[in-house]
């Protein structure tokens, strides 16, 4: 199998009034990786992912999706949204069934699996969101974070290969925020790529595998978490700020004259336990 689950090529995408979100974005994604995505507002991110789920129509350009070029007919959309579910920044967006259950329940109904096999999937997916309780509830009174995992209850459910999350942590407290990040942990595999657009970097910079930093519906930045930050072009064209881990560490190899193989912790766990090595060195 490919090892890039996609493959984008001169991605364009002009508005009717006449706005570029997207312009000439050429990018691989491989497979397996947990994504995060950066960009100021505006910088097309979201578009993007309308794109890789097939709910936009590229106005130049093309997208291959497991080697093969994406086609906007209605049975090759319903092969491409069973294998990449997307979550929206806005639950409400998401949600419209009378409650948390049937809700969770209308993707895999639509996936044409007998009602045993539907039933398993939506109990499976409220148990691993902590929504049980709630399945009989109407999703117009949820809490943020509640809609949030119930949005994510509704992809999971579907067991879908790529999960496109846009702002998944966006106004929620520091404790829902960690539970969603701790979800998509334990969600993640080898055989799952997990893209999340954020504007968090701390979030990107602890969890990713792999950064993408956009702007101007252009990638100006594709790699390791750790280098971006070195890369002050880059920050300052994204408008991006250091994570406090990186800039706390940098700050204390100042005085030593690091280089460039000195290990850039990317947790306040590692962050700490290095402290204590250099002290007792």
């Amino acid at each position: 199998m490919d090892e890039h689950i996609f493959h984008i090529e001169g991605l364009t995408h002009q508005f009717a009034d006449g706005t570029f979100a997207l312009n000439d974005l050429s990018l691989t994604i491989q497979h397996g990786k947990k994504i995060a995505l950066l960009g100021n507002n505006g910088a097309g991110k979201s578009t993007l992912f309308l794109h890789l789920n097939g709910l936009l129509q590229p106005t130049a350009g093309k997208i291959r999706f497991k080697g093969k070029k994406m086609k906007y007919d209605r049975k090759a959309l319903l092969s491409l949204r069973k294998q990449v579910g997307i979550v929206f920044q806005d639950p409400d967006s998401q949600l419209f069934s009378a409650n948390v259950q049937q809700d969770i329940s209308f993707g895999p109904m639509n996936l044409g699996w007998d009602r045993f096999k539907v039933q398993e999937k939506v109990n499976w997916a409220m148990a691993q969101t902590e929504v049980t309780e709630l399945k009989d509830r109407p999703t117009h009174f949820l809490s943020l974070g509640q809609k949030k995992r119930v949005a994510i209850a509704g992809i999971l459910a579907m067991e879908p290969d790529v999960w496109l999350l846009d702002e998944p942590t966006a106004g929620l407290d520091p404790y829902f925020s960690r539970q969603i990040m701790a979800l998509l942990d334990s969600i993640h595999d080898p055989e799952k790529t997990i893209i999340l657009s954020t504007h968090d970097v701390n979030l990107a910079y602890q969890w990713a595998d792999e950064v993408v930093v956009m702007n101007d519906g252009k990638v100006i930045y594709q790699g390791d978490p750790v280098s971006v930050f070195h890369d002050e072009d880059v920050l300052l064209q994204a408008h991006l700020e250091k994570p406090w881990v990186f800039e706390m560490f940098q700050a204390l190899l100042q005085s030593r004259n690091p280089s460039e193989r000195d290990f850039f912790p990317r947790t306040k766990k590692e962050l700490l336990q290095k402290l204590e090595t250099e002290r007792n060195y």
